[in-house]
């Protein structure tokens, strides 16, 4: 129970970490760029702490740690006719930003001194580095995480290093239940059985390609259906070469890494492929620096993807909360599912150096959610940071367009009239955040 609880409040503090870093991305370019700044804070809600540095800037903690903002006078331009030393509040966090809008009285009140040092007067490139910056931020965390721990530590990664071998090659149809059926009385011998292979033989070559990882060996075998294939192994230090006749035999296919694909009668959809009957073992590998660029994208791509099949994934969600069904563990989670995930890791047994094991395991899941945030506050709509960056191009699309065409400067663009879109994009946000803390009480992600 106490390493469940560790695990929760390691997580927390990443968390709240990443969101007051986020903060300071945003931060430190409006400061540097003249912006005047009045709060900076992490949270939401009343506030829990809050001191006033220079007589300018209030940093501050609320009480509900689920995001953060700083508030900049003049992020919105005047209404036409509205008095320039008067503007709309506002700030770079999410649903505080659309409160001030509701408030129709919230007005900053900007000073002869302070009308040159309003958001909304910055040039675009100014305008998108200060929205970016909460972004990039999130980005680079995920990179040092990510990075540090392929170098330092490593990736548990397949390697040719056999565990063990099957018995025969399984004659049974897979099913949902069981898409890797097990042996049945009569199933033939398997491939790797007959050709000599033990548990303890590390695969070296196959059909004289040099291979160190598993991802090397997958691919021939499964071309090589009803051919015979050349294994040499490292045998307790001696080379041993083995000849193995590759089965056809009828597996699952996925959708996902570990969705059963099915058609519309619900049953599995299967494809032939080569089958050795061979399990690899999972290995440590340290990765290079020149390998962490590549590293983080996959990562970045991976990311991009959940985002993009979130509305999807949503319903399994549903399903599961309000049914029987499983939770995806691929799927999205909320806040209070990343913090019980935290907690699982953390009381789980790892192996022998398990708490080495369950630091970087936590460590990755606070690089995977500084991840999320960064492709997640990309998506080009309000209150998010990519709605601002959406406006500032667009405002400066619309002056090079008139400068073009020899026209008079168009003005300041206000994202403001995108208000609307704002209010439904916070509508959806709260709704499904709502939906997934509801199914991560009653139907948690299990990883274990």
């Amino acid at each position: 129970m106490i390493a469940y609880i560790v695990g929760v409040l390691v997580v927390a503090l990443g968390v709240g970490l990443s969101i007051a870093l986020h903060e300071i991305g945003h931060l430190v370019p409006a400061k540097k760029f003249g912006v005047k700044v009045t709060q900076y804070m992490v949270g939401f809600g009343p506030t829990v702490w809050s001191r006033n540095k220079g007589g300018e800037t209030e940093y501050g903690v609320k009480a509900i740690p689920l995001g953060g903002y700083i508030r900049m006078i003049g992020m919105f331009p005047p209404k036409p006719g509205d008095p320039e030393n008067q503007l709309r509040a506002s700030s770079t966090g999410r649903f505080t930003q659309l409160m001030d809008q509701a408030r129709q009285d919230s007005m900053d009140e900007v000073s002869p001194s302070d009308e040159h040092r309003v958001f909304y007067k910055l040039s675009v490139p100014k305008k998108v580095v200060i929205m970016m910056g909460g972004p990039v931020m999130n980005l680079l965390i995920a990179f040092v995480l990510l990075g540090g721990i392929l170098t330092l530590y490593g990736i548990p990664t397949a390697t040719p290093l056999i565990t063990s071998v099957a018995i025969c090659v399984p004659s049974a149809a897979p099913t949902i239940d069981k898409p890797q059926p097990d042996c049945a009385a009569g199933d033939p011998a398997s491939p790797a059985t007959l050709a000599g292979l033990q548990k303890g033989d590390r695969i070296v070559s196959v059909n004289g390609t040099p291979v160190t990882l598993w991802d090397q060996v997958t691919p021939l075998i499964r071309k090589s259906a009803g051919q015979t294939m050349t294994l040499v192994v490292d045998r307790n230090g001696s080379q041993v070469t083995l000849q193995a006749p590759i089965a056809a035999l009828n597996r699952a296919a996925y959708v996902d890494t570990d969705k059963v694909k099915v058609d519309g009668n619900g049953k599995v959809v299967t494809e032939q492929v080569g089958y050795l009957g061979a399990t690899p073992s999972g290995e440590l590998i340290k990765g290079t620096v020149l390998q962490v660029p590549g590293f983080v994208w996959n990562a970045f791509t991976q990311t991009a993807g959940v985002v993009v099949n979130v509305p999807q994934k949503m319903v399994g969600v549903v399903q599961a909360a309000f049914g029987s069904g499983e939770r995806d563990p691929n799927g999205p989670i909320s806040v209070v599912g990343v913090g019980r995930v935290g907690g699982e890791i953390a009381s789980a047994d790892l192996g022998p150096e398990s708490t080495t094991a369950k630091f970087m395991t936590l460590l990755s899941l606070i690089a995977a959610l500084n991840m999320a945030l960064f492709v997640f506050n990309l998506i080009p709509l309000l209150p998010l940071d990519g709605g601002h960056v959406a406006g500032a191009l667009w405002e400066g699309a619309k002056r090079s367009w008139a400068r073009v065409r020899g026209k008079p400067n168009p003005g300041y663009v206000d994202v403001a009239k995108a208000l609307p879109v704002a209010y439904t994009m916070a509508l959806v946000l709260i709704t499904m955040s709502a939906l997934l803390i509801y199914a991560d009480i009653v139907k948690p992600v299990k990883l274990f």
